[in-house]
């Protein structure tokens, strides 16, 4: 388990997931994307309301838990990067591989509009840059 976390600065992944909520927060708030998104799933904002009412409390430790576990893994990759420059473009790979590839099976399968693959797959582009450019630099 020590091998799992040797060279990997934990305050700098915990800093880069708190900014990639804050980017998901902006953007799919009505800042950026949310009305749009919000069209595109056909969600009210009745739906939104009741969510609020209901509680979002699990839902926001869940997602910050999965960005802890995404940023710890882009930190392994971007551990021997050494410049911003190439932090962010270890990011952009990531996504290109894993996300914008994985994701495109919304439209696919579950008949989402391809416009809210693109909603959905740039966030992460941008969040992944975003912290691979940190990462890059502070670990």
């Amino acid at each position: 388990m020590a091998y799992i976390f040797s060279g990997i600065n934990i305050l700098a992944v915990f800093v880069v997931s708190i900014i990639s909520m804050i980017i998901g927060w902006l953007w799919y708030s009505n800042v950026l994307f949310g009305k749009t998104w919000m069209r595109l799933m056909n969600i009210s904002k009745k739906d939104i309301e009741k969510a609020k009412n209901k509680g979002m409390t699990k839902s926001y430790i869940i997602m910050f838990i999965s960005a802890l576990i995404m940023n710890y893994v882009l930190a392994l990759f971007v551990d021997y990067a050494g410049s911003f420059a190439l932090g962010m473009r270890i990011g952009f790979f990531i996504w290109l591989g894993f996300f914008a590839t994985t994701m495109i099976g919304s439209v696919l399968w579950e008949n989402k509009p391809f416009k809210l693959y693109l909603i959905n797959t740039f966030h992460y582009l941008v969040a992944l840059i975003i912290s691979g450019g940190i990462l890059a630099i502070w670990i």
